[in-house]
């Protein structure tokens, strides 16, 4: 009993009984929980307080600002990034790791705006990790140092930009689940000089994620062997 007592007590969401043990982890933690269930614009000192208990004042103990609170945020959300490759293939762990970026912001995809917007580096061991991993792939496939970073930006971009549409439900020929128009309405509303829109569109409208994922996955991977002529 006791122990489910220190359990409930220490639960993000818990609106009192935080005053004695109030810590940077817990704040970090209860705010990771609000920008996911609510959205970024939901995390504020005052929000933050507010799940915990306490007065906004009385986190300023534990992180300097909302912008401290913000960068605590990311770095928690990559030290989630779990790497335990399974083979010695750098096009194979490019793909495992580019899966896990996937996983993770998936996990919490408002914070793709946080890494986006930040204003200066994160220089945490585990927000550091994640860029680490993935820069020595690419650098061990013989790419140079230039030709390493532009592989890493455009294979980030790639799966940031998969996951926004993901999360946002923004790929086309899914109006059916923005409540819009009906498969069957799209169709006919589609001029007859599209004929490849018409053609394509239950392909659209049926498209598997993850296996769009994986095929802009090996079509950047086998790019960058074939044009680096990158070693397996």
């Amino acid at each position: 009993m006791a122990q489910a007592d220190e359990q409930e007590m220490s639960a993000p969401g818990a609106r009192s009984g935080h005053r004695g043990r109030l810590s940077r982890a817990l704040i970090v933690r209860t705010a990771l929980l609000l920008m996911d269930n609510e959205g970024l614009e939901s995390v504020s000192m005052r929000r933050v307080g507010r799940e915990l208990g306490v007065e906004a004042m009385s986190l300023y103990n534990h992180v300097r600002d909302k912008e401290d609170l913000l960068d605590a945020i990311t770095e928690a959300v990559l030290g989630e990034f779990h790497w335990e490759p399974n083979t010695d293939d750098w096009v194979e762990q490019g793909r495992e790791a580019a899966r896990e970026w996937r996983r993770l912001m998936k996990s919490h995809p408002n914070v793709i705006r946080l890494m986006i917007e930040r204003k200066h580096p994160l220089a945490s061991a585990d927000a550091l990790r994640p860029t680490e991993i993935a820069l020595d792939i690419l650098r061990r496939a013989g790419l140079s140092e230039r030709d390493t970073v532009h592989a890493f930006r455009a294979i980030g971009g790639y799966i940031f930009g998969v996951v926004m549409m993901e999360s946002g439900n923004l790929a086309p020929g899914r109006p059916d689940e923005t409540g819009e128009m009906t498969p069957a309405e799209l169709m006919r509303a589609i001029p007859p000089d599209f004929p490849c829109l018409a053609q394509m569109l239950p392909w659209l409208m049926g498209c598997d994620d993850d296996a769009t994922f994986e095929l802009g996955l090996d079509l950047l991977l086998e790019g960058i062997r074939a044009k680096f002529g990158a070693r397996a």
